[in-house]
């Protein structure tokens, strides 16, 4: 039997360059066996249940030729049920300094890298509380960021000193004392970050203060009125200089403010107006408004290659097309069009605005998010060639292992979320067979979970009940098992029988569109077992299979 796979061998010398990149952001270390500090880290126990983050004041101060941090974070909670003690994170090479409630110091714990704290009386559920964690020390360096995250430390040409945080994965307590789980997003946050003067700090949402200290240092204040998840608070620290547009979005007057060094002004203005300017028009016309209007867009010039911070995207892509000047699709699509600005934004609609509550679904950001520059593409050169776009992508898939990720353990999946996961979103497309109902359950995504945090099930039930078909079993296949479907025809006493081989359940029984040479492609439903072709013509030798919209193999005998 010969099995035909839905990549170019011939390009194989290209997917060795594609691997040698990083290309986003790996969310921490693959690993066998799991510690008790993955599950404090990992699980929702009643001790992080117990109580749901309503605002966070972060206010930390940046030593930079120490490469040390000292301030505070105030929580503000509301009791989701009685309860005396619970549990925050902060990475043990920090320092608590003392935990403060009520005027009093509050008596602590630590277990790796979760403290426990223990109030003088019962909190009642439905209350309204606060308590605030003082801290210190030098923070993890990111020894190669953003994937190896921490801070980085670095200077920038003129040597003057440029530091940012990037923490996605290994979690924003690396930097901050804070309920470390994606789950629970803070409905507000006053971010202030005190920087030595003559520097600048950029973090999410809107400026508010900027304050002369008299140690000589400068504060700056930001506000974020969204909810946002903890990776994605930022500082990012340097000679910044600003400048602003007005977008004129789906709900108004959208804010569009640019943080370049000083001295790349004018690359800025020339590489970042446009490119943001066209995702903006591309990703609310197929995911709906930009969802964070109160809170603005911001492009902040990085000393790493990108993050996705809410409304203050990080970039590090040296004002160039492609991905560091390549094109990962290998199809020349690519090159059009600044990679960084265009997926580090595409999150803001899967992963800031829409958050998988658990690690282990990160698809519903990536999957999405790579999806989504295939529908940019799409967008201003044609539904062809963003389907090109996707279909090149596949170069880079490894299926070694499942896409989703255990629970619980702050774990994710295989890197084939994003390759992979965006591939069988187009093959969803094409299984729906509705443009313009593809769209709609696009934007109902965004529009049904506007700042929520969701799960695996929510996700693909919305998908399956707006679609009206059962699209269950595929996403279970590509996503729950590393192996792809395969297409099996065999010719038995003149008879073209077809079924699915290689999958994980009996009732799989996607969709799929074949046709005879030189013919229409129609949609066919095989199953597991052998039915007849139902295909006017065919022959063993003049099927064709819809391999370029399909990630399947196909196997003849």
């Amino acid at each position: 039997m010969k099995i035909k796979y839905l990549y170019n061998i011939a390009s194989a010398i290209w997917v060795l360059a594609a691997f040698a990149l990083p290309v986003k952001a790996q969310l921490g270390a693959n690993r066998e066996t799991f510690t008790r500090a993955d599950s404090l880290r990992g699980s929702l126990t009643p001790l992080r249940t117990c109580y749901d983050i309503n605002y966070y004041h972060l206010n930390v101060k940046f030593d930079i030729d120490q490469k040390y941090i000292s301030g505070s974070n105030q929580f503000k909670f509301t009791a989701t049920q009685d309860f005396t003690k619970l549990q925050f994170d902060l990475f043990a090479n920090l320092k608590v300094d003392k935990v403060v409630y009520k005027g009093q110091e509050l008596p602590y714990t630590r277990e790796f890298n979760a403290v426990f704290i223990t109030f003088p009386q019962t909190i009642t559920k439905g209350s309204a509380d606060e308590f605030t964690v003082f801290y210190s020390g030098n923070p993890t360096v990111a020894k190669h960021a953003p994937w190896d995250g921490g801070i980085v430390y670095t200077t920038d040409s003129l040597g003057k000193p440029w530091v940012a945080t990037a923490c996605q994965g290994i979690g924003a307590s690396i930097w901050w004392p804070t309920k470390d789980h994606q789950y629970d997003e803070v409905d507000s946050a006053l971010i202030s970050i005190s920087v030595p003067n003559g520097l600048k700090d950029v973090s999410n949402g809107r400026l508010r203060k900027v304050t002369k200290l008299k140690d000589g240092y400068t504060r700056f204040d930001w506000f974020v009125a969204n909810p946002i998840n903890n990776y994605d608070i930022e500082a990012n620290i340097g000679d910044y200089v600003h400048y602003d547009d007005i977008y004129q979005g789906e709900k108004g007057k959208l804010t569009m403010d640019y943080w370049p060094l000083s001295y790349n002004l004018n690359k800025a203005k020339k590489q970042w107006n446009e490119n943001a300017t066209k995702m903006l028009k591309a990703f609310e016309y197929w995911f709906g408004p930009y969802p964070f209007y109160e809170d603005g867009y911001k492009l902040i010039e990085a000393p790493h290659l990108g993050m996705e911070h809410q409304s203050g995207t990080a970039y590090g892509n040296h004002y160039q097309n492609g991905y560091l000047g390549r094109d990962l699709s290998g199809t020349g699509w690519g090159l059009k069009w600044d990679f960084i600005v265009v997926h580090e934004s595409g999150h803001e609609w899967f992963g800031n605005n829409i958050t998988s509550k658990d690690v282990a679904d990160m698809w519903i950001h990536e999957s999405f998010t790579n999806y989504s520059e295939s529908l940019f593409v799409e967008t201003y050169y044609g539904k062809q060639a963003g389907q090109e776009y996707v279909h090149g992508t596949r170069l880079a898939i490894q299926n070694d292992r499942p896409i989703v990720g255990p629970y619980g353990v702050n774990r994710e999946g295989s890197g084939d979320m994003y390759y992979k996961g965006g591939n069988l979103l187009n093959m969803i497309r094409t299984v729906i067979n509705d443009d313009e109902k593809w769209r709609n359950i696009l934007r109902g995504l965004n529009k049904t979970f506007y700042h929520q945090t969701v799960t695996y099930d929510q996700v693909v039930n919305y998908i399956t009940t707006q679609s009206g078909m059962n699209l269950a079993p595929i996403f279970d296949q590509y996503l729950h098992y590393k192996n792809i479907p395969i297409l099996e025809f065999l010719s038995i006493n003149g008879r073209i029988l077809c079924r699915w081989i290689n999958v994980s359940s009996k009732t799989f029984n996607m969709p799929v569109r074949v046709k005879v040479k030189g013919g229409d492609y129609k949609f066919i439903t095989p199953t597991t077992s052998l039915t007849p072709l139902k295909l006017e013509g065919a022959t063993e030798d003049n099927i064709e299979v819809d391999t370029f919209n399909y990630y399947i193999g196909v196997a003849r005998d």
